[in-house]
């Protein structure tokens, strides 16, 4: 009888707090909530209290989240460190954006001096990249919490991601492939509303006649600051809104995977769609972040809670 009240107050008290558990890979929004109470409250008071000092830090902490889920399931294998025998994700040229190693790192400290062997680096990256989306102006939203960190990171798993020269069809067969809709391409990729891209990213687009003429002007000038010199993805770079897909409009996306939205009939009403509507927008983007928090999560035995995030226990 004791058994029975203490699983209906346990219960209970899950209804109470939006306890919401996702049946496919039993993550739950309240995993913590016993057994690391404080967990979000310090990742989402350092992560602001970090974009205060560097607004520019939510693009990479958006990137490093999608990043981690597209490689190998949302395991923080990205945070990992390369060896003597091993060259690790980071490494990788399409890493180069990715931010926020040093602030992962503090908030980890932080959170083992609290609950020592607990809160996983993986779900340390997905809830920072959720602040600094909300941080920045964008969507509030939640993620179910409970990934395990993974224990392989290699360079050359980063070669299946999508790359800046992908076209339409190749950005939706890719995100297909893992699961998600044209619609989800879309919205994820309204992520480049935040940040930079580097010239060797775009430097292929110098000439296009289809580009706008005066910021086809501004990406040359750019450009000849050389490889590594950076411009905005839109005009707004630290503020996440709908900027990224009025560009678009524009004929002044940065890259090619990002115009290409815009020349498709597939996604050019999508891209259209939230050009005119942020909310819809917010609403499309919430939702597909939360589906690639889903990617391929390790739980149990398949994976583990490191210590320290740049390296396997």
């Amino acid at each position: 009888m004791a058994m029975a009240n203490f699983l209906a107050l346990f219960l209970l008290m899950e209804l109470i707090a939006g306890g919401y558990r996702d049946g496919a890979s039993g993550l739950s929004m309240n995993y913590y909530v016993f057994s690391c109470p404080f967990a979000e409250p310090i990742v989402r008071n350092t992560v602001a209290s970090a974009l205060q000092s560097d607004p520019t830090l939510a693009a990479g902490l958006v990137r490093m989240h999608f990043h981690d889920c597209w490689i190998q399931g949302c395991d923080g294998s990205v945070l990992l460190d390369s060896t003597k025998n091993n060259t690790a994700e980071k490494e990788s040229p399409g890493n180069l954006s990715v931010r926020g190693f040093e602030l992962i790192d503090d908030v980890k400290g932080q959170l083992e001096n609290q609950c020592p062997g607990v809160v996983s680096c993986a779900d340390i990256v997905a809830m920072a990249a959720t602040e600094a989306v909300a941080s920045s102006g964008g969507p509030v939203y939640d993620i179910p919490k409970g990934r395990k960190d993974g224990r392989r990171s290699k360079i050359e798993d980063t070669f299946s991601a999508p790359a800046p020269s992908f076209n339409a069809s190749e950005l939706v067969r890719a995100f297909g492939q893992r699961g998600f809709s044209a619609r989800d391409m879309v919205a994820l990729s309204g992520a480049h509303t935040l940040g930079v891209a580097r010239c060797s990213s775009f430097k292929n687009r110098l000439g296009d006649p289809t580009m706008d003429s005066d910021f086809s002007k501004t990406l040359s000038k750019t450009c000849s600051g050389g490889d590594n010199a950076e411009q905005p993805f839109d005009m707004t770079r630290n503020n996440f809104d709908n900027s990224y897909f009025q560009a678009l409009q524009r004929k002044s996306g940065l890259l090619f995977s990002d115009q290409t939205l815009y020349s498709d009939p597939r996604t050019k009403s999508i891209a259209d769609g939230y050009a005119k509507n942020q909310a819809t927008f917010f609403l499309d983007f919430q939702q597909a972040m939360v589906k690639m928090s889903l990617l391929d999560v390790k739980e149990g035995s398949k994976g583990e809670v490191r210590s320290d995030c740049r390296r396997i226990n």
